[in-house]
């Protein structure tokens, strides 16, 4: 049977594509599409303002679409949209890896999805089960469980589990694995060199995982597999998606694209283009972007219209696609028991278990702590982090500053290692001042001169467990100096 979104008739294009907006109020184009068929909508920070304006903002959506997914990017860490004006109150993926208890992997899961699906959302673009196994990754890092592939297994499907106990939706990404980059696909086109045979004892683990567990949906990636597919980053390979992700591995749920406007799927052949090849390799779900929303969905729509016009596209493939989604958002109608998220099942004391100390840090009474400002990966975006999400009053500071002079430093800054001004920072102030503390809130490197404490995550539960151990190292004593604004 075919699911109709209401009583409008339904136009079979915009039954793939997944819409975004600016502001806290649903705007009439969306709303129009929405009773014509549109597939859903994807909320950013920017969206929210509040828990009551989300819900009113949600229900207006379904009033539009009864059937309408209403996906987030809610990682549980760094990630997050919700907590995105202070910071999010889970430990995120790559702590919870270390600490290695699937139980509070599940639990934490499944209070992002009550959160969620007391607002509204149905479905949340989580968990990240790419294997980190590039330390340079530079869009990866601390969204990742870890670089083991059956650990990350183990709490991909523990997430996945708990985040769809509450009725929302998990898309385990990004297919078939980013972690093993040193580019960020929203701005080029990574390349893993990989054979299958080397994905299969991988990357792939954690998709076979999640798939096991019953992720409603799985999220492509933009990057390319020259021994799978020479031509077409994953977004857009049939061989990738159709021969091995519903072929090989028999997935049957959603495939979702990342966002088309990335570089690395529509870079040089424009969103409308991407979202046909997507379609074709296989792609159900279409995150067309951001930008001029009327304009993408109106040329995106055309452009799908066309494709099967011309008989490019089977009418039957968009069809398919789209009755899936509907499928999907119909499952995902059932009541639950209103139930509040519980307090987080990591301890602080555990999650300084799970940090990476070198040696014994030694914190002095006068002492001044400095947060390293660095550019943020487009995934993360500007939420507030660390220690000054904690509440901890810190310098600011940004490449071309100099830090206060006088006294111990403590440097805490994310990914040290990938930025030259903060190592040569950082070994300018050990040259200078020898008990200088560095604590890296990313995912650390190798040369641990640039990470004497790793927390491997810097979302607000993260700066509170850190800065516990700070005033575990040392007691609280005279405030800090004044927030640089």
């Amino acid at each position: 049977m075919t699911l109709r979104p209401g009583p409008e008739v339904a136009e079979p294009a915009l039954g793939v594509l997944l819409a975004a907006f600016a502001g806290p109020a649903l705007p009439e184009s969306i709303a129009a599409r929405l009773r014509l068929g549109l597939a859903g909508v994807c909320l950013f920070a920017s969206n929210i303002e509040s828990r009551e304006q989300l819900r009113g903002l949600t229900t207006a959506i379904r009033r539009a679409n009864p059937l309408a997914l209403i996906a987030i990017d809610e990682e549980g860490g760094d990630v997050t949209r919700l907590y995105s004006d202070q910071g999010s109150p889970y430990p995120g993926n790559a702590l919870l890896g270390r600490a290695d208890d699937p139980a509070a992997t599940e639990a934490v899961a499944r209070a992002v999805g009550l959160e969620l699906r007391s607002v509204g959302v149905n479905l949340d673009f989580a968990p990240d089960v790419d294997i980190n196994s590039n330390p340079d990754n530079p869009v990866i890092g601390t969204r990742s469980f870890g670089t083991d592939p059956k650990a990350v297994a183990r709490h991909t499907a523990a997430w996945v589990q708990g985040l769809q106990s509450t009725g929302v939706a998990a898309s385990a990404k990004h297919f078939p694995g980013h972690g093993d980059t040193a580019m960020d696909s929203h701005l080029s086109v990574p390349v893993v060199d990989r054979s299958l045979a080397e994905l299969r004892e991988r990357e792939l683990v954690p998709f076979v995982a999640a798939i096991a567990a019953g992720s409603a949906t799985i999220m492509t990636s933009h990057i390319l597999l020259p021994q799978l597919d020479a031509n077409h980053p994953a977004t857009l390979s049939p061989v990738v998606l159709r021969g091995l992700l519903r072929g090989e591995l028999g997935y049957d749920g959603v495939i979702v694209s990342d966002a088309l406007d990335m570089v690395g799927a529509s870079g040089e052949i424009g969103i409308p283009e991407a979202a046909v090849r997507a379609v074709l390799a296989g792609c159900d779900l279409l995150c067309v972007g951001s930008g001029d929303m009327d304009e993408i969905l109106t040329a995106t729509q055309a452009a799908l219209d066309a494709a099967v016009a011309s008989g490019r596209l089977d009418a039957a493939l968009l069809d398919t696609a789209a009755d899936r989604n509907r499928a999907l958002a119909a499952a995902l109608l059932a009541p639950l028991d209103q139930e509040q998220p519980g307090p987080v099942p990591l301890d602080v004391d555990r999650a300084i278990a799970a940090f990476d100390i070198t040696g014994t840090p030694t914190i002095e009474q006068a002492h001044t702590v400095v947060a390293i400002e660095t550019e943020s990966n487009i995934a993360v975006g500007d939420s507030p982090w660390g220690l000054a999400a904690a509440g901890l009053e810190v310098i600011v500071l940004q490449e071309g500053e100099k830090p206060p002079q006088g006294g111990q430093l403590i440097l805490v800054g994310k990914n040290n290692h990938r930025h030259a001004w903060v190592r040569a920072l950082v070994d300018e102030e050990r040259q200078r001042h020898p008990s200088t503390v560095v604590i890296d809130m990313g995912w650390p490197g190798d040369d641990r001169r640039y990470a004497d404490v790793a927390t491997f995550g810097a979302s607000r539960y993260v700066g509170l467990a850190l800065r516990h151990w700070l005033e575990q190292a040392y007691p609280p004593h005279q405030p800090q100096q004044k927030v640089q604004k």
